[in-house]
């Protein structure tokens, strides 16, 4: 996923330095990409919380307990989030690159997005 969606940024920020294209055309496919790409961070940030609350859920159950496997539980879940995080991380930061991306192309059209 990382790979496509930088793939896809790069090839947006390219088009966006040219004029000869069609915005219309390409504003209502970056709008597909765009709810791909959303949907896939919605999913990921529910698998993220999940994954957190799962670690908190049993850092106080190794808390009450002290058993050892827990603490095994506690470290493998630990080191988990970290990937999830940075993914999640990814694309969040791209889905608003493209919100800007999409706003400039609505410039290019003509159609500038007011506040």
């Amino acid at each position: 996923m990382k790979k496509r969606i930088l793939a896809y940024l790069a090839y947006v920020d390219e088009l966006l330095s040219r004029e000869d294209v069609d915005w219309e055309k390409e504003a209502r496919k970056h709008l597909v990409q765009i709810s791909f790409f959303a949907h896939e961070r919605l999913v990921h940030l529910i698998v993220t919380v999940l994954f957190a609350l799962m670690t908190i859920a049993s850092i106080l159950y190794l808390n009450f307990t002290g058993k050892l496997v827990i603490f095994a539980l506690v470290v493998a879940l630990m080191v988990l989030m970290i990937p999830y995080i940075m993914h999640y991380y990814l694309l969040e930061n791209s889905v608003q690159k493209m919100y800007a991306q999409y706003d400039e192309m609505m410039k290019k059209q003509g159609e500038a997005f007011h506040m």
